[in-house]
């Protein structure tokens, strides 16, 4: 008799364990001659060598099929265990699979699009109403990344531009004050990732959460970065965030340029890239339209008739400018 640890660090353990430890109570029946006890992320079965040894690679097989659909059933299990192949849930064009197994997948040819851009360029600049999917796609195309073993950690950020509320009123210490300008962020992760995995990867800091002016002075190697709400960055800091790029990484830009919230007299980093950049080597650039947004059909019509209200405010300036003049 011999005792065999195996330690599940691929997938959330309420996941892997089941509601109520129904999926571990289980296997313990389809192993009926070990002695398996659970606790964490650690597994341990005493039993004959080659019994364990069996029961060892089929918690693998068993943990990298919820590591990969975040979700795990009981045929599944059953399957595995047998030795069949788990019946396919893979739908076409599956970016990862998010708390309790929902597919995310491009819902729009622009999408599409971006995801192969990341695939294809080391940065890519994604533009477009908010609504869109942009922000949500480029982290789940990063959480992919990370699962796959394509790099070592994902870095998200966001410029703290102030909207209407000054920093420095808001309450708590200098992360409280942040985290309401990250939260968009937070909240993407969190339907992807279940709540242990992810409190684990953000503790270690597999996963980080900043501002942008925390990136000065880093180079960001083996990593995803991310930033969002690019529109509403300085040209320096937008030259200081892409010269943060390390070997082995990949930069996701997205913003909208109708959301610029800088003072008049500011230049749009975002803008100022895109004139620069456009037509590199190894960047690429999606610009979504209107039609492509996916929240609420009342989103596209509030879109609508925002953009109409600026086009006549316009026409009205236009109008007096031109009266002026007589």
């Amino acid at each position: 008799m011999i005792e065999r640890i195996i330690i599940i660090d691929g997938v959330d353990p309420q996941t892997f364990y089941g509601v109520n430890n129904a999926n571990i109570s289980l296997i313990r029946n389809l192993f009926p001659k070990l002695r398996v006890s659970a606790r964490g992320n650690v597994v341990k079965v005493i039993g004959e060598e080659h019994e364990t040894a069996e029961f060892e690679k089929k918690i693998k097989e068993i943990e990298a099929y919820a590591s990969k659909y975040n979700k795990l059933t009981e045929e599944a299990i059953i399957d595995i265990v047998r030795g069949d192949a788990p019946r396919r849930i893979d739908a076409e064009g599956v970016i990862i699979y998010a708390q309790n197994g929902r597919p995310v997948s491009p819902r729009n040819p622009n999408q599409s699009r971006m995801v192969k851009s990341f695939n294809e360029n080391d940065l890519t600049f994604a533009l477009g109403p908010a609504g869109t999917g942009k922000t949500y796609i480029a982290i789940a195309l990063a959480v992919r990344a990370l699962k796959n073993k394509e790099c070592r950690r994902v870095i998200l950020s966001r410029p703290a531009v102030e909207a209407g509320e000054k920093l420095g009123f808001l309450p708590g210490d200098m992360k409280e004050k942040i985290d309401p300008y990250l939260q968009p962020l937070y909240d993407a992760l969190e339907d992807m990732i279940p709540p242990l995995k992810l409190k684990e990867y953000m503790d270690s800091d597999t996963i980080q959460i900043a501002p942008l002016a925390f990136m000065r002075g880093r180079t960001l190697n083996d990593a995803v970065i991310i930033l969002d709400e690019a529109q509403n960055t300085t040209t320096h800091q937008m030259k200081m965030f892409l010269t943060r790029l390390g070997m082995n990484s990949k930069m996701v830009v997205t913003g909208d340029v109708t959301q610029i919230d800088l003072p008049r007299s500011v230049r749009s980093g975002l803008l100022n890239a895109l004139r620069i950049l456009r037509g590199v080597k190894g960047i690429g650039v999606i610009e979504y339209e209107k039609k492509d947004i996916v929240r609420h059909p009342l989103v596209q019509r509030i879109v609508d008739a925002y953009e109409q209200r600026e086009k006549e405010v316009a026409a009205q300036e236009e109008a007096e400018d031109t009266g002026s003049d007589v």
